[in-house]
């Protein structure tokens, strides 16, 4: 059998599924399809991927990025995140620095920051094309 990849659905873990719903549609401006009938609210627009933020009780979050949304101006993103209140974080190791919050490698740029449940995101400016990687 082969599976075929049409359409992918993130599933974040939430503590607040309310709380959630806000931060993603008000401070990230993402559209909101409603609500599951697990209590999930549902992110997404037209037939594109989707993000599903899933009610759990234990309160257990990733220890890594999560999600990554792909922008075309990382530092005008980054200062526009700030004004509405989102904190990025920052990094001083010998394996990843950030400078104004943006860690830049030879293939990107990128900031994290966590969402209202301390799931881990990030935004990232790709300064390479696709024919740049060696498959």
């Amino acid at each position: 059998m082969t599976l075929v990849l049409n359409k992918a659905t993130t599933v974040l873990p939430v503590d607040d599924a309310e709380r959630a719903r806000r931060f993603y549609a008000e401070t990230l401006g993402l559209p909101h399809r409603g609500v599951a009938d697990d209590g999930s609210e549902l992110f997404g627009s037209g037939d594109g991927p989707m993000l599903q933020l899933m009610p759990v009780k234990d309160g257990k979050h990733s220890e890594h990025t999560t999600l990554s949304f792909e922008v075309s101006e990382i530092e005008r993103t980054v200062q526009e995140m700030e004004a509405k209140g989102v904190m990025f974080q920052d990094y001083d190791r010998p394996d990843l620095r950030t400078e104004n919050h943006i860690c830049t490698t030879d293939s990107e740029k990128c900031a994290w920051f966590m969402d209202s449940e301390h799931n881990i995101l990030c935004v990232h400016e790709n300064i390479t094309t696709a024919a740049d990687y060696q498959l």
